[in-house]
């Protein structure tokens, strides 16, 4: 079964948080999938909420897969609570679980009415097949947390920052993006701190990007793309020496990634452009296909005439050459500066 859409995702978070709320639990939550940032937030809340905090220190355990077994978690879950109406059983990193977690199926068949067992299962999802799996989606709560594309997560940090009543540029969101990849827990923290940093009413911009988390405005992955796109040759290499002198903030695997999504784009736009006969695309189009912005629509326009649709899918395999070359495939002795400037010269040439 393929894995959810990242926007199931967010409003199956939203729906359980909105029971959370009105206080409506159900005795077993199931929270897995590959991106632990809706699931820390989920298992947070209910271990910081459901109980008084005079009711939290005898009624909540908190066990961690690596340090205890599926036995352990039953016997806990099948404790009654003290002096309260509940209980509450959260285990972290429940994959680690000694013994396997498909041992716990004794106890969801049938679960307490008077504990909340949250198993929080991390980076990968729980077999659908599974009696314990179909057992839990019956009686509880399934929720299965999956990455963001990289298309999604500029317009994820632009919906982050605007829930904290604060705004930043599409540039700045685009550029994060690049560099913090799709791990939305880092990406959140970043932003954090750049809301305390930056006062109240400023926008979020490119400089408050490069002042505070270090992300160079001029030299990263989103500005190589533009020169590019715009056939800035010189403005290139200026990059590339750059990258060459810091290859640890810009390993090549991260700049194949953005040239790809890059030329995937450029690639779609010609054929949207095929399908438009060369009219206007809806708004619509441009964010469902290319997943970006119509405020980001000119430059892969201006991208489009430099690369047509077979040069574009030409240096789409290119880039798959050079990823497996940066892997060590036909590559015994090309560095990385040697490697990224072929790269590039062969792109833009």
């Amino acid at each position: 079964m393929a894995k959810p859409r990242f926007d199931d995702v967010k409003s199956g978070y939203e729906r359980i948080m909105s029971d959370l709320k009105k206080k409506i639990y159900k005795p077993i939550y199931l929270l897995m999938g590959e991106e632990a940032y809706y699931i820390d937030l989920i298992s947070n809340y209910i271990q910081n909420n459901v109980l008084s905090d005079a009711d939290r220190s005898f009624n909540q355990t908190v066990l961690y897969g690596r340090e205890t077994t599926a036995k352990a978690v039953v016997e806990a879950a099948r404790r009654y609570p003290m002096m309260a109406s509940c209980q509450v059983v959260v285990v972290r990193e429940a994959q680690e679980i000694k013994d396997g977690i498909e041992k716990l199926g004794i106890y969801v068949s049938t679960p307490l009415k008077s504990t909340i067992l949250v198993i929080c299962y991390k980076t990968k999802a729980v077999d659908r097949r599974t009696a314990f799996y179909k057992q839990i989606a019956k009686v509880g709560e399934v929720f299965e947390s999956a990455s963001p594309y990289d298309d999604r997560i500029p317009d994820w940090i632009v919906d982050y920052l605007r829930s904290k009543q604060r705004t930043i540029d599409l540039a700045a969101a685009k550029i994060m993006a690049d560099h913090l990849g799709d791990n939305l827990s880092k990406i959140v923290n970043e932003l954090d701190k750049l809301a305390v940093i930056v006062p109240q009413s400023d926008k979020i911009t490119v400089e408050h990007i490069e002042r505070n988390i270090g992300i160079s405005k001029d030299y990263n992955p989103f500005e190589l793309c533009k020169a590019i796109n715009t056939g800035d040759v010189l403005k290139a290499n200026r990059i590339v020496m750059h990258f060459e002198r810091d290859p640890d903030s810009n390993p090549i695997p991260r700049v194949i990634i953005t040239l790809f999504s890059n030329f995937s784009k450029i690639f779609l736009l010609h054929m949207l452009k095929a399908k438009y006969r060369n009219a206007p695309i809806p708004a619509t189009e441009v964010q469902g296909v290319l997943g970006i912005v119509a405020f980001f629509l000119r430059e892969y326009e201006t991208a489009a005439r430099r690369y047509s649709s077979t040069r574009a899918a030409a240096i789409i395999a290119l880039l798959r050459e050079f990823d497996m070359r940066s892997k060590g495939w036909n590559n015994a002795s090309t560095g990385y500066g040697d490697l990224l400037r072929e790269m590039v010269y062969r792109i833009m040439h």
